[in-house]
């Protein structure tokens, strides 16, 4: 039996975004449902681990530093309101954390608290309490599968599958936000394989447009054979050959194509992480203590004895392309549909580039918060009429394909999709010629999946995955090739410039067939 729901607003994701919307939502007097895919507070990327916070004083000299520090990184894409906006509601919800949730910020030697940073585990435990005491309904292990909109294409909720009741449920709801994360393409990065782009496509089905999505070719550094991406650390390292000879350029600015070459060279990589004193050695053990596990149950001293390392796709959990959203609640170009987190673009504070924490960390505080808020708004101002409206289904690829029969696996198509979008030479060196190729091959995955891609019941979930995943390559190839230049983290070996022509964001978006266009930058 279907479970159904009325809600004003629904949230989708169970991350930091996603639990700062339900939070705001429910401040705002909101009967809010939210939908995780995992158990909310354990699941995502920021669950797993620690992250830095751009969390910065209400100082003019300190906030213009902050502002300034990656413009240039970020190739003169981001909007100064726009990080002033984030830099001002981080602040805030930061000091929540402290004042109202008790997080237990450690103190620096003046006797301060240093809020720069937050430990996943206890941070989204904190959260989750917080929702649930603000009278969220939290349905967990319960993956949204597709919107449901009005006749005249406004979002009025979304239906989806729960994997422990094994049943299938639906939410009416005022308004919705998608907080589903970015995609990392099921490449096994800590914490990242519930981040499937789900949420983008769920967007674009209803009609949603993109932004930035060129800006995904994101790989972290990694241990051999583990799954922990926590690349800042590898700011202290020496990078070697296996004959032990320095590797060159590894622990540069560019470092990591050099260890990408490198390794398709069939050359293996190793590092200690020699350069780090023994107060930063300590430092480095409170901040991430699950880097170190690895290391520990190995009986390997990182810093003294050499391991070798890998690099682990992360999309667009780390690059700063998403759906694209058009005011201050964002808002995305469809009414009742709301964006928030890494689902939604970051190119407004941080352009066309990001690192692993920080101005992520911020961004999902403040644009959860935003959209929260305005979600709530726009659910009120339907009045109780909301949960009455007449909707219909609007997922395709996966749920409703167009043939008769099956004829291919969410298996296979995940495959076809990890075959043209993981390799280095394809995704993180990227080369006109061999975008194109890629891309050929990614628009014949999706005219499999369109027409063969079917499942029931539990099954729904992965094939709406491998859909999403195929969307999300094609959207991303697409817009790299709009892109004739080398900007922020799009690098094109074919232009290796920076081209003051193409001072624009591209926008994206389509299903059967995919479009980029660029967009003005407002000076």
């Amino acid at each position: 039996m279907t479970l159904e729901l009325d809600a004003d607003v629904l949230v989708v994701g169970g991350g930091p975004a996603a639990t700062w919307a339900a939070l705001k939502a429910a401040e705002d007097g909101a009967a809010v449902v939210l939908a995780d895919k995992g158990y909310c507070g354990t699941s995502g990327a920021t669950a797993s681990g620690g992250t830095g916070v751009w969390y910065v004083p209400p100082e003019p000299e300190a906030r213009e530093k902050a502002m300034a520090s990656r413009e240039a990184l970020g190739g003169y894409l981001a909007d100064r309101r726009w990080m002033a906006r984030v830099l001002d509601e981080t602040y805030d919800r930061i000091n929540e954390l402290a004042d109202v949730a008790r997080y237990p910020f450690p103190v620096g030697p003046d006797g301060k608290p240093l809020r720069t940073g937050l430990q996943g585990p206890e941070y989204m435990r904190r959260q989750r309490v917080r929702v649930r005491r603000a009278g969220v309904r939290v349905l967990d292990h319960s993956p949204v599968t597709e919107l449901l909109t009005t006749d005249d294409g406004v979002v009025a909720g979304a239906a989806g599958y729960q994997r422990q009741a094994d049943r299938a449920f639906t939410v009416r709801a005022g308004a919705v936000v998608l907080a589903t994360g970015g995609c990392a393409f099921l490449s096994k990065a800590l914490g990242c394989n519930v981040n499937t782009g789900d949420g983008a496509l769920f967007a674009a089905e209803v009609g949603a447009e993109l932004s930035g999505m060129e800006f995904s070719n994101a790989y972290g550094i990694a241990p051999e054979h583990t799954s922990v991406t926590k690349t800042a650390f590898y700011n202290y390292a020496t990078f070697y050959r296996a004959d032990g000879s320095v590797l060159d350029g590894a622990g540069s600015q560019r470092g990591r194509s050099v260890i990408a070459r490198t390794l398709l060279a069939s050359e293996k990589v190793f590092c200690k992480l020699d350069r780090a004193d023994e107060a930063a050695r300590k430092a480095m053990r409170l901040a991430q203590p699950n880097f170190f596990l690895t290391f520990d149950r190995l009986g390997i001293d990182p810093f003294t004895q050499p391991f070798a390392v890998t690099l682990l796709a992360e999309g667009t959990v780390r690059g700063t392309g998403g759906i694209r959203i058009v005011d201050d609640g964002c808002a995305t170009t469809v009414p009742g549909l709301y964006a928030a987190g890494d689902a939604a673009t970051r190119e407004l504070i941080c352009g066309g580039f990001t690192g692993g924490g920080s101005h992520n960390a911020a961004w999902a505080i403040s644009s959860g918060s935003w959209s929260g808020r305005a979600a709530a708004r726009f659910a009120r101002a339907l009045g109780p009429s909301a949960a009455r409206r007449q909707v219909r289904a609007a997922g395709g690829a996966g749920l409703r394909p167009t043939g008769t029969t099956s004829s291919v696996s969410a298996a296979e198509v995940v495959g076809a999709v990890q075959a043209e979008v993981l390799p280095y030479d394809k995704n993180y060196l990227r080369h006109g010629d061999v975008l194109r190729a890629a891309l050929g091959q990614l628009d014949g995955t999706w005219a499999a999946v369109r027409s063969g891609l079917r499942a029931d019941g539990p099954d729904v979930v992965r094939a709406r995955q491998a859909a999403a995943m195929v969307a999300h390559a094609r959207w991303m190839y697409t817009s790299a090739l709009a892109r004739s230049e080398s900007r922020g983290m799009a690098k094109r070996l074919d232009f290796p410039e920076l081209d003051p022509a193409q001072h624009f964001r591209i926008t994206s978006g389509g299903l059967d067939e995919v479009w980029a266009r660029p967009q003005e930058v407002a000076a």
